[in-house]
Parts: structure tokens; C-alpha cells; sequence
């Protein structure tokens, strides 16, 4: 890990630096700043999914206790990302990508950081055991715990693998929203973890095709920097053709109907055709877009998937009962 370090110090002062004294400094955070250190866009997935997890799971909670439940996951995602930062911050001044988050840019000390993360895990698991139930509250400490010490501590700096086991961090969220209801773990919240596990290699491969720079810089062994390119390409056909069969194991478990299977298809297919491209196409300025265009459907497809599950097993049934149909 120290050679690791040396090698970054160095190659920060050849890109971006921090301002002067700035990890002497502190308390110059604005909530802007907190806001960016709990990574929003992540807190937004999170929130999703167990949302979803939350209203298809057998059974009934009261409103209050359900919106406590999620806000729970919500500001345990947000512990998450700001120990990742605290922890990362060495990385993210180098990383084009991540050069400005509030760490690097010194309105946040790694102190400020680490603390404020923690009090959120802590606040978070404690509410949700006192609140909900505390099978939920154990899976949202184990999650915190898995995304800290596994995947960014250990796994992200040691191996391409990184992604694949470390993807279950992001993959806990539907299944935590779920035990919020039943206090239990089944197979059909299983098959929500599974559907967000096997979209996070392909996800965040293709981003590291045209990032691919980036992770050189900082030491990270990324799939493409350690096994170059066309292996990842291959990797990311290989896993896009095990997530279509995946995204169906709700339907066939019972946790969704005909609608959400059909759908989940539709989007598959389409996601197999991006992917396709991203692994024929291997050469030139085609090659990062359809990198990129294979990124970017990620994002609403996995969306789509929760959505349409959502709106199947959970929206509906509560507008037909409102409906007396």
C-alpha cells in the first residue's frame, strides 16, 4: 500500500493539485460539500431499489415505519460513500474524474470526512434496529461494512475483480428494503440482490473502457488496465448475457407477474445489442461510443427493471384495491 501511495503522491504533483495547506484546513464545508461527500447519485439508486424492495415484499408495514426504513438505507448509502472518500482521497486528487470532489479540493479535511460518516452509519443501523426491525438493521451494517473494508479498503487496489464481488455493496439496498417488511430473507428478495449484482460488471466496465486512463494513473488494476481492453469487452458480453436470464428470476420465483417478465426481455434485448457492439466494435472513436452508449443505457435499464416491478407488484394492486376492481 505505501508503494502504492508514493506512486500517486508523485503523479499528483504532475496533474491536479489541492490548494496550498489544504488538509490543514477544515470547516470551510458547505452543505454543498456534504451533500457531494454522501455521492448522491449512488444515495438515489440506493434509495430505488429498496423502495422496491420494500413495497413487492410480502406482507405490510406501517407507512411512518416505511419511510424510516428508507431513510435508514438512504443515509447509510451516504455513510458509505463519505468513508469512501475519507478513505479514497489519496486516489480522487489524481483521478480526472474525481479531482474535484470536496476532499481533494480541501473544503473538507479526511477527519471531517471520516467522522461524519461514521456518525451517519452508526445513526442509521441503530434507528433502523429501534424502528423497524433489527435483522434489517444487521444487513444495513453488514452492507456499510462490505462496501468499507471489503470492496474499497481491500479489493478496489488488489485485484480486477474488484467490481464483480465488490458489486454486492450497491446490490444489498432491495433486499434490506424487503427484511424491513418481513424480517426475513427469501429467495425472491435474493433474485433482486442477484439482478443489481450481475448489472454492476458490465456497468462499470464500460465506463472503464474510455476511462481506462484514469485507473492507469492511481494503480487501480481495473479489468481494462490489467487484462487490456478485448478481454473486458469479452467479459462484459459474457456478463450481459447472464443479467437477461437474471432480471427473470422474480417472475419465475412468484415475486412478479407476466408484465415485469416481458419487460424485463424487452430491456435485456436491448441491452445484449449494446453490449454486442461494445464487444465487435474495438477500434477507434466507435469503440468509446458504443462504451459509452452501453454506460449510459445501464442506468435507465436498471431503472426500468426496478421500475416496472414496481409499478406491477406495488402501484397497481394498490390502485385496483382503490379502484374495488
Amino acid at each position: 500500500m505505501s508503494d502504492v501511495t508514493v506512486d500517486i503522491a508523485s503523479e499528483a504533483q504532475q496533474g491536479w493539485q489541492a490548494p496550498a495547506g489544504a488538509a490543514a484546513l477544515g470547516g470551510r464545508g458547505s452543505v454543498d460539500d456534504y451533500w457531494a461527500l454522501m455521492k448522491p447519485r449512488v444515495m438515489s439508486l440506493a434509495i430505488f431499489t429498496a423502495g422496491v424492495g420494500l413495497m413487492v415484499a410480502p406482507g405490510s408495514i406501517h407507512p411512518v415505519l416505511g419511510v424510516v426504513a428508507i431513510l435508514c438505507i438512504a443515509v447509510a448509502a451516504g455513510a458509505a460513500g463519505a468513508l469512501n472518500m475519507w478513505y479514497d482521497a489519496d486516489i480522487d486528487a489524481v483521478m480526472q474524474r474525481t479531482a474535484k470532489r470536496p476532499i481533494p479540493r480541501g473544503n473538507i479535511t479526511g477527519g471531517e470526512a471520516l467522522g461524519f460518516g461514521a456518525t451517519l452509519a452508526f445513526g442509521s443501523v441503530i434507528v433502523m434496529g429501534l424502528a423497524v426491525n433489527w435483522a434489517a438493521a444487521a444487513l444495513l451494517a453488514g452492507s456499510i461494512g462490505f462496501y468499507l473494508f471489503i470492496y474499497t479498503m481491500w479489493l478496489k487496489r488488489s485485484t480486477p475483480q474488484n467490481i464483480v464481488i465488490g458489486g454486492a455493496a450497491g446490490a444489498f439496498p432491495p433486499m434490506i428494503g424487503w427484511m424491513a417488511v418481513t424480517g426475513s430473507m427469501e429467495w425472491a428478495s435474493l433474485s433482486l440482490f442477484l439482478i443489481i449484482f450481475m448489472w454492476t460488471p458490465p456497468h462499470f466496465w464500460a465506463l472503464a473502457l474510455y476511462k481506462v486512463g484514469d485507473y492507469e494513473r492511481v494503480k487501480v488494476p481495473m479489468l481494462p488496465v490489467v487484462a487490456g481492453s478485448d478481454e473486458t469487452r469479452s467479459q462484459i458480453w459474457l456478463y450481459s448475457l447472464a443479467l437477461v436470464p437474471v432480471t427473470v428470476l422474480p417472475w419465475m420465483l412468484g415475486a412478479a407477474g407476466p408484465v415485469y417478465g416481458i419487460a424485463a426481455l424487452a430491456l435485456g434485448a436491448v441491452f445484449l445489442m449494446r453490449a454486442w457492439c461494445v464487444y465487435t466494435v474495438r477500434q477507434g472513436q466507435k469503440a468509446t461510443v458504443a462504451a459509452r452508449a452501453l454506460f449510459k443505457y445501464s442506468i435507465s435499464y436498471l431503472f426500468l427493471v426496478f421500475a416496472v416491478l414496481l409499478v406491477e407488484q406495488g402501484i397497481w394492486p394498490w390502485i385496483a384495491r382503490g379502484l374495488g376492481l
